[in-house]
């Protein structure tokens, strides 16, 4: 029985990482992201730093209340989070 269990734990972890991006967007061809507010800020220049919650593709403006403190997230520039099929969190 302990082989089953192994195989899965083995399938939870797959399963965790390709659902959170492995700490990537789901198409890291297309966006770079980051653990830290000033490296995104280096890459973007002149285009908006944006924190995304990476299971889901949603991502929040600086000054919003997720911005920064989603369990699964990272720092990217909105341009490249919109070509990877992203989108900003709805209005309240």
């Amino acid at each position: 029985m302990r082989s089953k269990t192994v195989t899965a734990g083995a399938l939870c972890l797959v399963a965790l990482l390709t659902a959170c991006g492995g700490g990537k967007s789901s198409k890291p061809d297309q966006m770079t992201t980051y653990d830290n507010e000033s490296a995104a800020t280096s890459h973007c220049h002149s285009d908006k730093v944006v924190w995304i919650n990476l299971p889901t593709g949603v991502y929040h403006y600086k000054g919003e209340t997720w911005y920064g403190h989603t369990k699964h997230g990272a720092y990217a520039c909105e341009k490249e989070a919109v070509a990877a099929g992203d989108h900003a969190a709805k209005a309240n």
